[in-house]
């Protein structure tokens, strides 16, 4: 039999069976990293135990959505469960995405329970080099 040894242990388990597993109209909240790689946005979503084809990925506008769907593993008959503290249910994580991002071209890959996407920066955001006429390079516009 497995024992931790944590003095909030009951209050937490009392605390997860009132709220209840995470569903498609109440979600738990996923946890995640944002940063900035170069001229993309990588936001990466831990999600163990999750498989690729229970992850569903949105952009609407500029608000991205990804949920997912941790379903329990199919268990024999004759299986008595000792200790279950791994969450069940439904995830779900909303990011409000700056105009400066691409999101036509978001790139989705999946890998050892990490859900990681790449959001390319768009040209018009990247800094560029304007040039300054000089001498009769310029043009008077008379109204």
């Amino acid at each position: 039999m497995l024992m931790r040894t944590d003095p909030f242990r009951e209050l937490d388990r009392l605390a997860q069976q009132l709220m209840g597993p995470g569903t498609w109209s109440r979600p738990s909240a996923m946890p995640m990293d944002a940063y900035r790689e170069g001229d993309e946005y990588v936001v990466a979503f831990d999600l163990p135990g999750v498989t690729a084809d229970a992850i569903d990925i949105d952009v609407e506008r500029n608000m991205l959505t990804v949920k997912a769907e941790r379903r329990p593993v199919a268990k024999s008959d004759d299986v008595q469960m000792e200790l279950s503290e791994r969450p069940l249910g439904v995830f779900s994580r909303q990011i409000m995405l700056a105009d400066t991002l691409d999101t036509e071209h978001i790139q989705a890959g999946f890998d050892a329970g990490v859900l990681t996407l790449r959001i390319p920066i768009s040209e018009r955001a990247k800094p560029r080099k304007i040039s300054i006429g000089v001498g009769s390079g310029h043009k008077e516009i008379s109204g």
